[in-house]
């Protein structure tokens, strides 16, 4: 069965009609979903997951309780050895999303690092990503460097900045370029 990780930028509190149509597709096709507890899209995720009555979903937390479970799901506790409250507490459950999961579907502001992250992650253990771009209303598959390059552009400077500044946004750029170029040869 699919694995779908569905996630989003904390900022984004309402999902367009075309995420939610998503959503709606993953939910009668009956797959497995992972989400994570966080305000914002999270959240928004859970709450549209519930109005299409998926069943099989389980909610990621870092730490003992989900902040949020809107479903009553299957919750997996994830506790990492990180400070709790610290960005890298609440990456833990991220990575083991973007690791049980076969594909994930993700909600952009353009700025997150921490959705950012999920979609590298998942890119760097061989997985694809639809993102949907909010600012844009659209849609980018992000399946390999290219799919990756396309999706930054979609940033301000400042944004990339940051995503450097905070993930060291060009080093994992390099080596997935690495990486897929090793994998080509």
């Amino acid at each position: 069965m699919t694995t779908v990780f569905i996630a989003g930028s904390i900022s984004i509190s309402r999902l367009d009609a075309k995420v939610k149509q998503r959503i709606a597709t993953i939910a009668a096709s009956d797959l497995d979903v992972v989400v994570g507890d966080a305000d914002g899209a999270d959240t928004s995720i859970q709450s549209c997951l519930a109005e299409h009555g998926a069943q099989r979903v389980t909610v990621y937390c870092s730490g003992d309780q989900p902040r949020n479970n809107l479903g009553g799901w299957v919750v997996r506790s994830v506790h990492p050895t990180a400070a709790p409250g610290s960005r890298a507490f609440f990456t833990a459950k991220d990575l083991e999303m973007a690791r049980v999961s076969d594909v994930g579907l993700m909600i952009w502001d353009s700025k997150s690092t921490g959705t950012l992250s999920n979609v590298i992650e998942l890119l760097d253990r061989g997985k694809k990503s639809v993102v949907f771009v909010n600012k844009m209303k659209d849609f980018v598959t992000v399946g390999d460097v290219a799919g990756l390059e396309l999706l930054l552009t979609k940033m301000s400077n400042q944004a990339r900045a940051k995503a450097e500044d905070k993930v060291g946004l060009d080093a994992r750029l390099q080596d997935l370029s690495q990486k897929q170029l090793s994998l080509a040869i």
